[in-house]
């Protein structure tokens, strides 16, 4: 790995941090899919119980790499890897956490946008800059985006490139918490940390209902969720779950 460094942090949770930064951490095609095959290990890993991504303090990611890109014309860009890529992130079945200190533009507030749960520094920025380029955002920014803050905003940010602030993006449900400046891996680890205790199987199930609800209807997703539940009715970890609630004691889940 050339363009990322992954650590184990803790028991079940591991850090990947994008290390390019001398680019500000852009995201060419080789970080991308250096990214798509850490995480397909981590999923195949059944030690690993929860991700945290990030970049670095002044930076998580500036967007897609311009030189690489502007290489591509319109029969070139059609067999472009990028979509599968970022396909192959998107299917991550375990909690994956974003922890964005300074910018996070274009593409880097897309790969954001592909957290479960994404905290912020008090420094972090995000925008769609895409629009100052004649481009709009190729790796589902103006769709995630739009899901999130609905679609009027969407449409101001990604018409104009506007700048987005910690705070704003804590108003309109991009992230879920802003951190002290420095602090905003710890805050992520320690999150990551309190996940990976629960139970592995209700956790993948949770994500996988959550992930669902742009995708159905809400009686089709009330079935999903139900089916779900009955489902984790036949695992050890639930009866588990329940027996530890009545003997007052802590949980030990196995994720069987």
């Amino acid at each position: 790995m050339n363009y990322i460094k992954t650590s184990t942090v803790a028991n079940g949770v591991v850090l990947i941090e994008l290390n390019r930064p001398e680019k500000r951490n852009a995201l060419n095609n080789a970080t991308l899919s250096e990214l798509a095959e850490a995480l397909q290990l981590l999923d195949a890993d059944h030690a690993v119980k929860a991700v945290v991504i990030t970049g670095n303090t002044q930076c998580f990611a500036a967007g897609a790499d311009l030189n690489e890109l502007s290489q591509l014309d319109v029969v070139t860009i059609q067999q472009d890897q990028r979509p599968h890529l970022w396909k192959r992130i998107d299917e991550f079945s375990k909690p994956l956490i974003m922890a964005v200190n300074g910018y996070a533009l274009g593409a880097g507030f897309e790969l954001a946008l592909h957290g479960d749960i994404v905290l912020t520094g008090e420094n972090a920025q995000f925008a769609l800059p895409e629009i100052g380029l004649g481009m709009l955002p190729g790796a589902g920014g103006t769709q995630r985006l739009a899901r999130l803050v609905g679609q009027q905003l969407c449409m101001r940010w990604a018409m104009t490139g506007e700048m987005i602030s910690a705070a704003t993006a804590m108003q309109h449900g991009i992230s879920s918490q802003i951190c002290p400046a420095g602090l905003t891996v710890q805050y992520a680890i320690e999150l990551a940390k309190q996940i990976a205790k629960q139970a592995p199987l209700a956790i993948k199930v949770i994500k996988q209902s959550l992930k669902s609800i742009h995708e159905v209807t809400l009686s089709q997703g009330l079935k999903l969720e139900r089916q779900h539940f009955v489902w984790l009715a036949a695992t050890q970890d639930r009866q588990e779950g329940i027996n530890a609630f009545l003997e007052k004691r802590k949980p030990e889940f196995r994720g069987v």
